[in-house]
């Protein structure tokens, strides 16, 4: 009866979550920021089209998009955001030929007095919003054109090969002529403006800007909003007050006893079916990109000190760094995926029994193309980025341009029809568990309809096309991060670790039945709408701002009992002497538990709230966040749930503890010491520099090469070196179990206990 009204929550928190943010998308799509017909001066003269900006969007993609700095605080860390650096560079623009031509000195040289009467007339040229919604247009005054004119200029010759800004080009690790075509670069330019115009203008009615007055830029008023501030306030009440009732709902809640676990290992009887050893090569890609990443991800975070080389070596000539970072994000999701998609590959068949026919093959011609679809996403952004593409060709086997879904549009479709044969292969398997009756009959449908989502939400990335509103691109583009990576895979794979605890009989059916339908009703109902923090500033309306802070403070508010949770989940270790031969894979999940309470839990509520975001979106609180979460959660359970898989696959003679224990250590050693003496002061140090001067001064030269933030990134290598050491020692504990596969196993296996295949 218990599960039957969780179900009935879990299907009204999904409808009426998915019913607003449906809503959400549609008001973000009636209130975006205008895009022009023409963007004219007050004498007529014609500064861009439409055109020119549509085209010089898909320009900036190709060369990297949203690795090669960022928009809106949206992308990369090393180069500027674009749109807060050009809404300075013309501010400045504007402020110095007032003065020179009024005062006969440069705006810097002038008394306070004078300088403030300057900033007062700059906010009144720029804030004001003179678009007509009859004609499209945009009119700016000749004063002003002649500002965008002269930065338009100084971004054409910084994407060429201009010699006198080699050293900023170097200092941003942009390419020289890093986009040889000048039509493009000027398109660029153009794409850059209409960031920065909807950034510092005014929406029609309201004295905020389309972007809610982000960034922060003092020489034009853009301050934190009234909400901004309200609804920051509003959410950490809401979070005391959820941790406080989850508290209370905890402590007065009967809690079973511990459950006797079997005298033997239950899985022991287990014979692998054919599909399932297939998916041993699934596990051994997963080390393989798991390997090239942290490759990747080291001469990434060198490029941050030396633009161009790496140690010396001019790598960038081959591998710049918007391919080194294309391929270190895209590698993260790719092999966690991996090892989540192996693993409903593997335990699907072992639950049900059932080998369903030429379910070998279908796994082996899946690891195929997710093989192809990897390489040559891989390839075409590298082709995209070095400008060997036009550009609707580069749209569809390039560079997209989009952070995480940065694989042209053919790949993204190759990828949906491999997640599409996914869902068939586990769907086919899991079906006679389905139909029987079962004691975890309510985990294996929410694993089931999590493999249906899985499939199905990756769907969300063909939802914009080469001229979607950026707006409506970055609604759907976090549907896919966050709905399809942080979400559904995450349901997924709590299902699937209780029915691994059920089956080794260290916890009863019903137990797991609610505690994984009651979990996910709460994890859904703040991720959900809790998607709504990465729009506060994308141009989209007030009512994200107060949906996003909302939700996203109940996302934090079920890791109040994390320590709880690990707690139990090591308890799991000790429970019978023959449960040691999981404990490292077990001690991975504790691992994301508390990866989850500082990465996710802390780290991401230090950034989520409007007021904080407002500040550090696009700093390295952000990359912090990003790699305690992404690695410490995500990394960390496709590790604990490959080495379950694993067990069961390999030889036991072959296991060896004791590189699982340095592979544990190292990793979880490694990550903390990444965050703690590299990027977590580096992402403070940048903060005070954005809340004193502004957005633009934090993502500048001056900060972003400074002797401190370049001692912080050189501060990243002993923690690479140790998180680096760890993946190594995992590969060689792979390895010891590839050479182990023919040795014969000496544990009898009880015929009476394997699984029909």
């Amino acid at each position: 009866m218990q599960t039957k009204k969780l179900w009935l929550v879990l299907a009204l928190v999904m409808a009426a979550s998915f019913a607003v943010l449906g809503l959400m998308g549609r008001q973000i799509h009636r209130e975006a920021p205008p895009m022009p017909t023409q963007v004219v001066a007050s004498d007529g003269s014609l500064l861009y089209t439409q055109d020119d900006i549509q085209q010089g969007r898909l320009a900036w993609q190709s060369m990297g998009g949203m690795q090669v700095g960022s928009i809106w605080g949206h992308g990369g860390y090393v180069a500027p955001d674009w749109s807060a650096d050009w809404l300075h560079r013309e501010s400045l623009a504007l402020l110095d030929l007032w003065a020179l031509r009024d005062h006969g000195a440069a705006y810097g040289d002038l008394d306070s007095g004078r300088q403030a009467s300057l900033r007062d007339r700059l906010t009144a040229e720029i804030r004001t919003n003179t678009f007509d919604p009859a004609t499209g247009t945009i009119v700016v005054g000749t004063d002003r054109a002649a500002a965008i004119r002269d930065v338009a200029g100084h971004y054409a010759a910084l994407l060429g090969d201009d010699p006198e800004l080699a050293g900023l080009r170097e200092q941003y690790a942009i390419a020289n002529d890093a986009v040889p075509d000048a039509g493009r670069r000027a398109d660029i330019a153009a794409f850059f403006f209409w960031t920065a115009w909807a950034a510092g203008t005014e929406r029609p009615g309201d004295t905020v800007t389309y972007t809610s007055n982000w960034p922060n830029e003092p020489l034009i008023g853009n301050v934190p909003s009234a909400p901004n501030v309200m609804w920051s306030v509003l959410s950490i009440v809401l979070l005391v007050a959820g941790i406080g009732a989850l508290v209370w709902h905890h402590a007065r809640t009967q809690h079973e006893g511990h459950v006797t676990p079997p005298t033997a290992d239950p899985l022991l009887a287990l014979r692998p079916t054919p599909s399932m050893k297939a998916t041993g090569k699934y596990f051994l890609t997963v080390i393989g990109l798991f390997l090239l990443q942290i490759t990747l991800g080291a001469v990434t975070a060198h490029y941050a000190v030396e633009g161009h080389d790496f140690y010396g070596i001019p790598l960038s000539e081959v591998l710049p760094y918007a391919v080194t970072r294309t391929w270190h994000t895209q590698l993260a999701v790719f092999w966690i995926a991996t090892a989540w998609l192996a693993t409903g590959l593997y335990i699907a068949p072992a639950i049900s029994g059932h080998e369903p026919r030429f379910q070998r093959l279908g796994v082996n011609v899946l690891w195929g193309a997710l093989v192809f679809v990897v390489l040559g996403s891989m390839a075409g952004e590298w082709l995209g980025v070095q400008q060997v593409l036009d550009l609707d060709t580069n749209w569809w086997f390039g560079h997209q341009g989009w952070e995480y879904v940065d694989l042209g549009r053919f790949w993204q479709i190759l990828l949906f029809v491999g997640l599409m044969l996914w869902l068939v292969l586990v769907g086919r398997a899991l079906w006679p568990a389905l139909k029987s009756p079962s004691e975890s009959k309510p985990v294996l449908l929410v694993m089931f309809l999590s493999t249906i989502a899985i499939g199905m939400f990756y769907a969300a990335g063909f939802m914009w096309g080469k001229h979607t509103h950026l707006s409506m691109v970055e609604y759907w583009r976090w549907w896919v991060v966050h709905l399809w990576v942080e979400g559904f895979f995450e349901v997924f794979a709590t299902a699937v670790i209780s029915l691994l605890f059920v089956k080794l009989g260290l916890v009863r059916a019903q137990t797991a039945n609610v505690a994984v339908l009651a979990s996910t009703i709460v994890f859904l109902f703040g991720g959900v709408l809790g998607t709504a923090h990465h729009w506060y500033f994308a141009g989209t309306p007030v009512s994200v701002i107060a949906i996003g802070s909302v939700f996203s403070a109940l996302e934090v508010v079920p890791l109040a009992l994390v320590g709880a949770e690990a707690f139990e989940t090591y308890r799991h270790t000790r429970a019978a002497p023959w449960v040691q031969t999981y404990k490292w894979p077990i001690l991975f999940f504790v691992a994301v538990s508390f990866w989850n309470l500082l990465g996710a839990g802390v780290f991401g509520f230090l950034i989520n709230t409007p007021i904080a975001l407002y500040y550090v979106q696009g700093l390295n609180l952000t990359a912090n966040h990003g790699h305690t979460a992404l690695f410490g959660v995500y990394g960390m359970l496709g590790i604990g749930l490959m080495l379950f898989c694993l067990r069961g696959l390999a030889n036991r003679l072959a296991w060896n503890d004791g590189l699982l224990k340095w592979t544990f250590w190292l990793l979880n050693g490694g990550l903390a010491m990444m965050s703690f003496l590299s990027l977590f002061p580096a992402g403070i140090y940048q903060a005070w520099a954005s809340i004193n001067n502004g957005m633009w001064y934090a993502r500048s030269p001056e900060i972003i090469h400074s002797p401190v933030m370049e001692t912080l990134v050189w501060m990243r290598v002993p923690g690479d070196v140790v998180f680096s050491i760890g993946a190594v020692v995992l590969a060689v504990f792979a390895l010891r179990l590839v050479r182990g596969r023919g040795t014969p196993v000496r544990t009898p296996v009880p015929a009476a206990v394997q699984p029909a295949e």
